[in-house]
């Protein structure tokens, strides 16, 4: 983005959450630590005139995250927003920067059909933060009634054996379980021992599922014969 973007974010930096952040995006460089509603506030008013985005010279990470979060809050039509988004993924190379991204996008609840029909290649990609896009984007907005079950098959048909797009498919399936947990049981034998082990242990860390819930999937699937 243009020198002006890059001070702005600089006079944003606090130097406790680099350090903080950089520890949660250990393999990521060139982290200022720029907050997250900070960075959003900026996103918002830089969406107004979003001609910026086709300046291509980013540099920091909370440059990558503005320009993700900015093709979310534009005002523009949903092909033309697909088209940034097609163009911005290659751009996704760590976990936060896909997650952030996948949330800004609001515009699918209103759009669900199209979005689908473009997430499908993204299932099936070789690359692991693609994989990643996916499963995070079909856990934020499509885990509803009209969904599950596209949701659940979409879900068998990615690649987890890298660690993020395994952990973005477990997190996946860990809120359809809370949605429509008999449904998702019955898809749990379809993925990997260790997608399913991630997927477990994502669900017990919820508030949402009561303890003897908790207890059964432990028992059954890491075979923790305690008392939950």
């Amino acid at each position: 983005m243009n020198d002006e973007v890059k001070e702005k974010l600089i006079s944003m930096s606090d130097n406790a959450y680099t350090e903080f952040h950089s520890k949660l995006v250990p393999d990521t460089k060139n982290i200022l630590g720029v907050r997250l509603p900070k960075l959003r506030a900026y996103a918002k008013e830089l969406s107004k005139n979003f001609d910026i985005l086709n300046i291509q010279n980013d540099f920091y990470y909370e440059e990558t995250m503005l320009r993700g979060m900015i093709i979310g809050y534009m005002k523009t039509d949903a092909e033309n927003r697909l088209k940034y988004i097609s163009d911005f993924i290659p751009r996704i190379d760590n976990w936060a920067v896909c997650d952030s991204f996948c949330n800004t996008l609001k515009f699918t609840f209103k759009n669900r059909e199209l979005v689908w029909e473009f997430l499908q290649p993204y299932a099936h990609s070789p690359n692991e933060f693609e994989q990643r896009f996916c499963a995070v984007m079909l856990l934020s907005h499509f885990i509803n009634d009209g969904y599950i079950d596209k949701v659940l098959y979409l879900l068998t048909e990615i690649n987890t054996e890298k660690y993020y797009s395994s952990m973005g498919v477990a997190w996946a399936l860990a809120e359809c379980y809370i949605k429509f947990p008999e449904k998702t049981l019955s898809f749990i034998s379809q993925f990997d021992s260790l997608t399913v082990k991630r997927t477990v242990r994502k669900i017990c860390d919820s508030y949402r599922v009561d303890k003897d819930k908790k207890y059964l999937l432990k028992k059954e699937f890491l075979h923790d014969k305690g008392n939950g």
